[in-house]
């Protein structure tokens, strides 16, 4: 089994690099962390204030950085020595980390404290990000970089999966701060994996240093004038702006509508991340026999109409089980538009394209997350998201009727 997974054809061939293995385990653990904090800070947030806009917006604020800092922290990861300037930002989180649990554990946590900290904490993200994908740019061959990329998915829902279920055992037997302590502890993961990390391509400067401003301008021309990674951009920030906002509603989701706890937001985050592991590993599959271009082209398709499926469901297992599909298409959907930006981009420049693509993401997954829980306040929570699934569905409708003009400029 584990010779068929590490073949050439196997789910999970990038694996079988060193370097990429140890980053990919660091980075799930530190994951696992961040997810129990999102799960313990959002039922904090909606508990306190009763309020989806509140529990949007503060979900925003770890999103809000990027839209200065992606552009230069892509162009920082293509200038400095990745793992020196990785393990700094990810000391940073830490000690982020840290003050929010010492803040729980006295008693003096408070929305605005978490709104501060989410906000900090979102600029060093918004840094380590590019730098993190530079890192498995440079540590796996061509051949298995969409691979990595699928593989950097399923570690990240792995985490939506593992997270949640540790935060509703650590907040019903220790309570948030015990949540917060643990998010502390799992940023040494990353620092000892980077620490361990010994090859060549992980090590080395890059040949050529150039100006800040003219680097990022570079990759921005580059993605202006082609026309493939131009359009996944562009669909990136759509999936950001109508249907991302679901993964930091879940709270108001499972406490408003649905009349649960934090039981139910870990279940709901769990049931997502399943979808989307399984998506990960077993895609490749689905995309050996419709082609790329194709299968992204229905996962687009599809997205919109999950989404909604979710939102309109009566029940806590129709939930969960709408969810589940939703958390698979969603993966599918940005690991293909994220993989068409990486395939047509050179590698000098994959960083700066990486983070053109977070800052568009994040760019619409602020602006959705704070106007959806808004309008969700005003006018109710299904109405609003649902609506705005089912916007996106028309949107991938139109596109697709364009033919040449439309999706299949995605083709790489």
């Amino acid at each position: 089994m584990a010779t068929s997974l590490f073949s050439r054809s196997g789910s999970a061939r990038a694996l079988s690099h060193r370097d990429f293995t140890l980053l990919w385990l660091g980075t799930l653990v530190s994951n696992i962390g961040t997810w129990m904090e999102s799960v313990a800070l959002g039922v904090y947030v909606t508990e306190v204030t009763g309020q989806a806009a509140w529990t949007g917006g503060v979900a925003a604020l770890t999103h809000l950085p990027s839209l200065v800092l992606a552009p230069l922290g892509g162009a920082l990861a293509d200038r400095f020595d990745r793992r020196t300037f990785m393990a700094v930002c990810v000391c940073v989180q830490a000690l982020l980390a840290a003050l929010l649990t010492v803040l729980a554990g006295t008693g003096h946590l408070s929305v605005p404290w978490v709104a501060a900290i989410s906000l900090l904490n979102g600029a060093f993200s918004t840094l380590v990000i590019p730098c993190a994908t530079a890192l498995t740019v440079a540590v796996v061959p061509p051949e298995d970089l969409h691979n990595a990329l699928s593989l950097d998915s399923a570690q990240f829902n792995l985490g939506r999966i593992i997270g949640p279920v540790l935060a509703a055992l650590v907040l019903t037997k220790v309570g948030i701060a015990g949540a917060l302590f643990v998010n502390t502890l799992s940023f040494l993961a990353v620092l000892l994996a980077l620490a361990a990390m010994r090859g060549a391509a992980a090590n080395a400067l890059p040949s050529k240093v150039e100006a800040l401003w003219a680097g990022i301008m570079r990759g921005v021309r580059l993605a202006w004038t082609d026309p493939g990674i131009a359009l996944a951009l562009g669909s990136g920030a759509l999936v950001g702006l109508l249907i991302s906002p679901f993964v930091g509603l879940v709270p108001v989701f499972a406490l408003k509508v649905l009349g649960g706890n934090a039981t139910t937001t870990s279940m709901l985050l769990t049931a997502q991340g399943t979808g989307a592991v399984i998506a990960a590993f077993g895609s490749g599959a689905l995309v050996a026999r419709m082609g790329r271009q194709t299968f992204l082209e229905a996962a687009l398709l599809l997205v919109g109409l999950c989404s909604a499926a979710y939102w309109l469901s009566p029940t806590l297992p129709v939930a969960l089980v709408t969810l589940f599909i939703l958390g698979a298409v969603y993966l599918v959907a940005f690991t293909g538009l994220k993989t068409v930006c990486q395939a047509r981009t050179p590698p000098e420049l994959q960083a700066r394209v990486s983070s053109l693509f977070l800052l568009l993401v994040n760019a619409g997954y602020i602006l959705g997350v704070w106007g959806q829980g808004a309008l969700s306040d005003r006018v109710g929570v299904r109405p609003i998201t649902a609506g705005c699934a089912l916007l996106f569905f028309g949107i991938v409708v139109g596109m697709r009727t364009l033919r040449s003009r439309g999706l299949a400029a995605l083709g790489t």
